[in-house]
């Protein structure tokens, strides 16, 4: 999701002892490796999938066993009073990085992550679009994740993040990107064991075949940060084909919602215009980039949309 600005703080504070406690406490078998395989980065899942161990971004989200096992970590993702998506707690060993990268999956177009350092040393920093913070323990976090960024551990012992996944209450937005008070005047979230925590997840399932409102609203974002990495007659020339593939695509699609709806019927002919539109853009490829983070367009428009556009099975008629 872009914010207005790389880095947020909120201004709450949390029990970092109990923090550290409670993810010291967990055994080692609830450690995975990163799910790209990242040297020196592992996670644990705090809210999966049917609270199994799996990195899935669509299903009903529930606690895992290693939530149910942390239960102020669950007071403190209670606390905001937001829907939570994937979840996990996030290892960065020393010395290790997590390399640059933007998230332009579909799953981040409406969602940001909020990171509360458990474990984390000065020498931790985390760099956004040229900025660069230490993130505290028993602090809270959002970043612009649709901007470059990426994180450097110089210290000796391991970073461990909260790292909770939200698209936001009106609240919460207000509470995140508002004006916030003096750090004197914050308030800590203190552990009550006799609280009963009502934490909210998410029932993402998704449709059989995406809308065309929200196609439409997919689309006119990324065409309006689609620009030129040198600009030249010829890129420009590309990059206009490329916005007008586009507004043909949406056309397509929204005639295609009409003749067959959106439960899976006609998914074959879903599926050929995807293909198609699929074959052109890549023919326009080279040097069509995103303004905010020069990510490659076409990438941008398989992983933010055409990879969600159908989803597997579903009526074929």
């Amino acid at each position: 999701m872009r914010l207005s600005r790389p880095f947020f703080q909120l201004p709450v504070l949390f029990e970092v002892e109990r923090l550290q406690a409670e993810v010291a406490a967990l055994p080692p078998e609830a450690w995975v490796a990163h799910p790209d395989n990242l040297p020196g980065n592992s996670a644990a899942r705090l809210i999966s999938a049917g609270g199994q161990e799996t990195d899935a971004v669509h299903g009903e989200m529930s606690p895992t066993a290693w939530l149910q096992q942390t239960p102020y970590l669950r007071q403190v993702l209670a606390g905001f009073g937001v829907v939570w998506g994937r979840s996990r707690l996030m290892r960065l060993a020393p010395g290790a990085t997590v390399p640059e990268h933007a998230d332009i999956n579909y799953h981040w177009h409406t969602r940001v992550r909020l990171h509360i350092p458990v474990f984390t040393q000065p020498e931790v920093r985390f760099h956004c679009d040229g900025q660069s913070v230490h993130m505290a323990a028993g602090e809270a976090w959002i970043f612009d994740n649709w901007r470059r960024h990426h994180v450097e551990n110089r210290s000796a012992a391991a970073r461990v993040h909260i790292v909770a996944d939200t698209t936001g209450t009106s609240a919460f937005w207000r509470f995140a990107c508002g004006q916030a008070p003096p750090r004197a005047q914050w308030r800590t979230l203190t552990w009550a064991p006799e609280s009963q925590a009502r934490l909210l997840t998410e029932t993402n399932l998704r449709g059989a075949v995406m809308p065309a409102a929200e196609v439409q609203w997919l689309v006119d974002d990324l065409r309006g940060e689609l620009t030129v990495a040198t600009d030249t007659p010829e890129a420009r020339s590309r990059a206009q084909r490329l916005s007008d593939l586009l507004e043909s695509f949406v056309q397509d699609w929204r005639q295609l919602c009409a003749l067959h709806g959106t439960d899976g019927r006609g998914r074959a002919d879903f599926l050929g215009l995807v293909a198609a539109v699929r074959d052109a853009a890549n023919a326009l490829n080279a040097g069509l980039v995103m303004r905010t983070n020069n990510a490659s367009a076409v990438l941008v428009l398989e992983k933010r949309i055409l990879q969600h556009l159908v989803a597997d099975g579903g009526p074929a008629g």
